[in-house]
């Protein structure tokens, strides 16, 4: 049996294979030299001392003792052509992409519609609301292959472990081409501009084993016969044929449409289809420069050239509500994400190497059913209607484009308008404006209490030369699509199985993609 240890290593030495060997050696004092193979299991980044280490976890071998590496899941791959059945898949993300694999792997044909375009041709579209403050509904930093994932940092861990296995999401990445030390590092991460290589490879992977793709296909209405999902109706939004509509018929859909479908949620309403409101968190989007961030975590400037951009994870209680930061982008990009015309929406992204000089993260509160009276008119669309009026009152105080309305963060604490502001990575541009009063009353004393908070809880964090950007509202659905905990079919229709973020169960890459796992299994049972 191979040893486990925990090998400690200065960041200089982290990716240095003979002083692994040699640390191992004294630790079980043996010589180097028979040690035959090390694999690392966890890699760890230690900032709490003096200096910063990395911890790895790690199997050493020696003489006697055989590695054997796994298997790729790929290779029990086979072909599928419909005859076990055949299930319709709404979205393109990580839920839905990961759902059609899974179901490939158990031997039902997948047929993806996606609203969006291919990860390719998106960038067109990525690249007008950028540029031009153009909004494509449904081709945008949310909507299209991959979904908001592909073009959201590409963080990949969780907190979702019961929901399933971590390591099988992980593996199916890496063998569409990401970098394997996703597998062991305790914060993995791609990047955005990997993951749509990633996500394309995934989709060639469904078509070469049968499953179908489809982009451009909005879904407009649903096929339902005696409670029953039978399939869906979609209208063509490409200009390569003629518009038409189309009927699609299965055994069973897959509703995986992502956080921000809110036709989707207006669709299954008018169709009868029971949904109801769910809690979210609503705020803004805070961007420090990154050697801010760097000197307090590390306790040393400038950072040094083996240590990645730090990050920060902050929470704190304020008047019985959390307010917390939310995907943390170390050497980030601050983007646009809104999903139609006239409304402002921030997110955060990195790419690959992190090394934007600017560090972003969403600091949100938590938005409660006893919150939106106000709004309770509205029914099960009240908390959706809260996020949309917060996101068109950000857009009214600009000049129609996506330039977003910011303040310094020490003067979005004072509550007073910035007569300027700092550099910023948000292209369209920021514009001094009063978040005090764009914001709800209740959501902003709780961010203005909480960021203070934080300027305690970490040294330097509170400083003028940090920009708070509104508004990051699209922290997960505002609604639920509610299905049985056991079966994960609609509580109410038989062969519709709501999915991912979309439908309120999940919060992220990985844990959207294994969602898109379990449901994809649960609908082989039921199909069976």
């Amino acid at each position: 049996m191979p040893h486990t240890l925990e090998i400690v290593l200065p960041p200089e030495h982290r990716e240095n294979e003979q002083m692994l060997r040699l640390q191992a050696a004294r630790s079980l004092r043996i010589a180097q030299d028979t040690i035959v193979h090390t694999e690392i299991l966890r890699a760890s980044l230690d900032a709490r001392g003096k200096h910063p280490v990395y911890r790895l976890r790690t199997e050493v071998y020696v003489d006697g003792e055989v590695f054997t590496p796994e298997s790729a899941i790929l290779d029990g791959f086979r072909p599928v052509d419909g005859k076990k059945g055949t299930v319709i898949i709404v979205g393109a993300g990580p839920a839905g992409y990961f759902a059609a694999l899974e179901l490939i792997e158990l031997g039902i044909k997948p047929i993806v519609l996606d609203r969006g375009k291919d990860a390719r041709a998106r960038r067109r579209d990525l690249k007008a609301i950028q540029q031009y403050g153009e909004v494509n509904p449904h081709s945008n930093y949310c909507f299209g292959e991959g979904g908001a994932g592909t073009y959201s940092d590409g963080k990949l861990y969780t907190r979702s472990l019961k929901r399933g296995v971590v390591q099988k999401s992980l593996r199916l990445l890496v063998e569409h081409g990401a970098k394997s030390d996703i597998l062991t590092e305790a914060h993995p991460h791609i990047g955005s501009n990997k993951l749509p290589e990633v996500v394309q490879n995934i989709r060639a992977t469904i078509e070469q084993y049968g499953g179908e793709v489809h982009f451009d296909q909005f879904v407009v209405d649903f096929i339902l016969h005696q409670q029953r999902m039978e399939g869906v109706v979609t209208q063509y939004l490409g200009t390569e044929q003629a518009p038409y509509q189309k009927e699609w018929r299965a055994d069973a859909v897959i509703l995986a449409t992502g956080h921000s479908a809110r036709d989707i949620y207006t669709l299954c309403f008018e169709k009868g289809i029971k949904i109801e409101a769910k809690p979210f968190a609503l705020g803004v989007r805070v961007e420090h420069p990154q050697p801010i961030v760097d000197a307090v975590q590390y306790r040393q400037m400038p950072r040094s050239e083996y240590l990645p951009a730090a990050s920060y994870s902050l929470v704190c209680q304020v008047r019985e509500r959390g307010v917390f930061s939310f995907c943390m982008c170390p050497g980030g990009l601050v983007v646009p994400a809104a999903t139609a015309p006239g409304e402002i929406v921030v997110n955060g992204m990195s790419m690959s190497r992190r090394d934007s000089p600017y560090a972003n993260s969403g600091v949100v509160t938590a938005i409660e059913p006893e919150d939106m009276l106000p709004w309770a008119k509205h029914g099960v669309f009240s908390h959706m209607e809260f996020q949309a009026e917060v996101e068109r009152n950000m857009f009214r105080m600009g000049d129609g484009s996506q330039k977003a309305p910011a303040l310094r963060l020490t003067d979005f604490i004072s509550g007073k308008l910035s007569s300027s502001l700092p550099k910023s990575s948000y292209i369209q541009g920021l514009f001094p404006a009063p978040l005090y009063e764009l914001l709800p009353p209740f959501v902003y004393k709780r961010l203005r209490d909480g960021l203070s908070e934080f300027g305690k809880m970490m040294k330097g964090y509170y400083t003028a030369e940090a920009n708070v950007i509104g508004t990051e509202s699209r922290t997960s659905s505002p609604v639920r699509i509610p299905r049985d905990p056991l079966t994960y079919q609609h509580v109410e229709i038989m062969g519709l199985y709501p999915c991912g973020e979309g439908a309120g169960y999940a919060g992220g890459i990985i844990s959207a993609a294994m969602d898109g796992q379990n449901v994809a299994r649960a609908v082989v049972a039921g199909m069976g």
